[in-house]
């Protein structure tokens, strides 16, 4: 029986150093609309800075990454992630913030493709739990970001926002150490690779675009709770920042569960399966949640959203994967990175009609799109042997 690698924990690892950073953003944005005195518009214009250059470059890096690897990214995107902070800490001018908040995007989008590839490459057989081990790593980030940044913003100091640099250059440095040993690993699991496919491997584009749709659709579903639990919890629940800060922990938490469960549950039943019943499962979560009026029930329901957000992330990682067999590193930039970003091209959108019509219609697209994503789960074919 194969052994599980260790060093996949260390990515995981950098991959919470690099997300946490993610997470603790949409945290902030109370504290953005209060002291930079900002409508729901302005503050969701936030987080589409910090998707815009992250959905841009992030399908690049992939693609450049399955030819001309570049390993220095990996540590690099925890520390330009963990700068971001440092300077939004002592900042309380709009446009700073905004600018800011597009290079931790592109923190983002340099690490993840690159860091994927190697996990695929150095997990063997066990790729469903490596995926969700390391995808995991990025779900603990989203947990503890908005947990942190919320004590330093609503409770004690907003300069303590310091201790994510701090962290994440330390990450960095280990990251760095370790990375020669990473990149034998990867090389001798690629010539192993070659020899089992001596005929080269092929790519499934047609597959790989019905599973996108499940893929922004998730997208959204990440990226507006995300965005907007925090706000949700201010506006229509009339609870505090720091109590909305605290329901995207719990989110995330739960996340980080889920995510695991996910790798585990695809590598036994197959990932198409679980794909199908939590998108199924993601339509009732998403309805009631939006349409919850008391905070306690609101809670509660974060268990089943969580369930539907995070459950399929591995599974649409492993299947990205599989499907574009012959650039995985592309594959990877779409579905581990842009899965948790290129929905935040919507929350402007979003945000406007929250302004316009109030926070909770807004979110009603959270619902509607899971019925598109339910449908389109039972049109996706199961990877091709020969890939």
């Amino acid at each position: 029986m194969q052994k599980f690698n260790p060093l996949i924990y260390l990515l995981a690892l950098g991959h919470f150093a690099t997300d946490w950073v993610q997470g603790a953003i949409p945290a902030l944005l109370p504290y953005f609309i209060a002291t930079c005195h900002l409508n729901y518009k302005d503050a969701a214009s936030l987080i589409f800075a910090n998707i815009l250059l992250s959905s841009v470059s992030q399908p690049l890096f992939g693609y450049y990454s399955d030819r001309v690897s570049k390993p220095w990214f990996v540590p690099a995107g925890p520390i330009l992630c963990g700068l971001v902070l440092a300077i939004i800490s002592f900042s309380t001018n709009y446009w700073v913030i905004f600018v800011c908040s597009m290079i931790s995007g592109l923190g983002s989008s340099i690490f993840h493709p690159e860091a994927a590839l190697m996990v695929n490459r150095i997990s063997g057989k066990l790729k469903g739990r490596a995926l969700g081990s390391f995808s995991v790593g990025g779900n603990a980030g989203f947990a503890a970001g908005p947990f942190l940044a919320g004590l330093c913003a609503y409770k004690y100091d907003i300069h303590g926002l310091l201790i994510f640099t701090i962290f994440n250059v330390c990450i960095a440095c280990l990251l760095y150490r370790h990375m020669p040993t990473i990149l034998a690993q990867a090389k001798d699991a690629a010539l192993e690779e070659k020899k089992a496919a001596p005929a080269g491997l092929k790519n499934d584009w047609s597959s790989f675009g019905k599973v996108s749709v499940l893929i922004l659709v998730r997208s959204i579903a990440f990226t507006l709770s995300n965005s907007f639990i925090p706000i949700y919890w201010v506006a229509v629940l009339h609870s505090t920042p720091a109590t909305g800060s605290f329901a995207l922990t719990i989110l995330f938490t739960l996340g980080a569960f889920f995510t695991y469960l996910g790798g585990l549950w695809s590598d036994h039943s197959g990932s198409i399966k679980v794909l199908r019943i939590t998108f199924i499962a993601m339509i009732p979560a998403m309805y009631f949640l939006n349409h919850s009026t008391v905070e306690w029930i609101a809670t509660l329901l974060l268990i089943p959203a969580g369930f539907a957000i995070f459950t399929p992330y591995s599974p649409l990682v492993f299947l990205g994967q599989s499907y574009l067999a012959k650039n995985v590193g592309f594959a990877s930039g779409i579905t581990l990175g842009l899965s948790a970003s290129i929905g935040g091209l919507v929350a402007p959108f979003v945000g406007h009609m929250a302004d316009t019509y109030g926070v909770g219609p807004a979110l009603n697209i959270l619902w509607i799109s899971a019925i598109v994503a339910a449908i389109f789960a039972f049109f996706i074919p199961e990877p091709k042997r020969s890939l």
